[in-house]
């Protein structure tokens, strides 16, 4: 396969894989012979094409040879309702059933792969799967698990779509708040892990992670324009990403968002996220745009300095009476001890000790903020719980460095400094 080829092949994998996989599934109804079917396809595409050309409607192309590969196969296969499967997709009637308030195939085989029945892991897996189109390969070194484990959640998952019936459709308007809350959940972790991604001897941002929850978050928006929190997310996701090329040093450390480089950052995605929070509010923002807000005050600043930490208790606040956990009120904290004191920030802190005690992000913000109130024996003991419990090199490299600060005098004004409130 020539160059062209190959980039021709690959730049209508990636625009077309969740479409074709989703149209192929509505017509013969089992997701696993339409993923099966459209793999085949594609490879077919890269041999024939090269000695053929490249058809003028290459989606179509593989669509069409999808459709017939998975004909023959039913053919082939002696199972009870083959000839009436067959029947359904040589004509491609309309489903008889009500497939949702939009019609949409890649929507439907996004909140099947996201289905509640399934469990977390196995969503994630077969959302990247199926829909965002990654091999397994690919998901398993992306979370850093065995290919083997990867295969079985999704052979799992599929096998429980079949065997429990679950619909390939979009949910009822009634349940599509609830559901879509399920999918921007899935979203929202495969984009965290590759933010902020776990293991040691890692890198700490993985791009292709972030860009794939990104890239899937913008066609969720494409489909559903009007939904407030689906906008919220991706300008959540934007205005994150914005900053990944300031937030690691050559050395490979992490670096504070109040010591990042904002010259480094990309303004044009920092454009686009914030024309998202734009638009008109809704009665009451979600959860995912009250987190874009809070990243937005940190974009708009021109400086560490001229962050409206005001504000941000104030977004935190209102996270906490819809999303209250330990979590938000620990990333309140933050922006408290810049409002007002460290010390009135740790005695928010110390009220989230059973709950967050083996959770290392409790402890790297007990450590700033004793840091900041001038108790480095303390600080130091913070740090070095917080070091025990991180598992991302870049965070443990720049934990142990601002422990071993704590050897040396501070700096005039070093006892002002908290750690900046950055929500992941």
């Amino acid at each position: 396969m020539n160059a062209d080829v190959a980039a021709r092949v690959t730049q209508v994998y990636r625009d077309e894989w969740a479409r074709i996989v989703g149209g192929l599934t509505r017509r013969c109804g089992d997701l696993d012979l339409a993923e099966e079917m459209a793999a085949e396809a594609f490879a077919a595409a890269s041999e024939l094409w090269t000695e053929e050309g490249v058809p003028p409607n290459p989606a179509g192309w593989i669509t069409t040879t999808a459709y017939r590969k998975a004909i023959d196969r039913l053919r082939r296969e002696s199972f009870r309702d083959a000839k009436h499967r067959e029947a359904l997709m040589l004509q491609d009637p309309e489903p008889p059933e009500h497939t949702g308030i939009i019609d949409d195939d890649r929507l439907r085989l996004l909140f099947t792969c996201c289905h509640p029945a399934l469990s977390l892991e196995a969503r994630v897996a077969l959302t990247l799967r199926i829909v965002g189109g990654l091999t397994v390969e690919e998901i398993a070194r992306a979370f850093l698990i065995p290919e083997s484990t990867v295969r079985q959640r999704i052979t799992r998952a599929k096998a429980k779509i079949k065997t429990e019936r679950i619909p390939y459709r979009m949910p009822a308007a009634d349940d599509l708040r609830i559901r879509i809350d399920g999918v921007l959940a899935v979203l929202y972790l495969v984009f965290n892990e590759g933010y902020f991604a776990s293991g040691v001897g890692v890198p700490a941002l993985r791009r292709e992670l972030t860009g794939e929850a990104i890239r899937l978050t913008g066609l969720l928006r494409e489909l559903l324009p009007d939904d407030a929190e689906v906008a919220g997310l991706r300008a959540l996701m934007l205005l994150s990403e914005a900053r990944a090329a300031a937030r690691v040093t050559a050395e490979g450390e992490l670096v504070r968002l109040d010591e990042q480089d904002r010259a480094a950052w990309n303004h044009e995605l920092i454009a686009e996220g914030l024309a998202l929070l734009d638009e008109p509010l809704p009665e009451a923002l979600g959860r995912h745009r009250l987190l874009a807000e809070i990243n937005a005050v940190h974009v708009r600043a021109k400086d560490a300095a001229d962050t409206r930490w005001g504000r941000i208790v104030g977004l935190y606040e209102q996270l906490e009476r819809i999303d209250p956990s330990p979590i938000v009120t620990l990333s309140k904290a933050v922006a408290v001890a810049e409002c007002d004191s460290p010390e009135r920030a740790l005695l928010i802190v110390e009220t989230l000790r059973d709950a967050l005690d083996r959770f290392h992000a409790f402890h790297v913000t007990r450590a700033e903020l004793l840091r900041a109130a001038d108790r480095p024996d303390d600080a130091r003991a913070a740090y070095e719980r917080a070091i025990a419990l991180a598992g991302n090199t870049a965070e443990i490299i720049h934990l142990t460095r601002r422990r071993d600060e704590l050897a040396v005098p501070f700096a005039p004004g070093e006892a002002g400094r908290t750690p900046n409130g950055e929500s992941r």
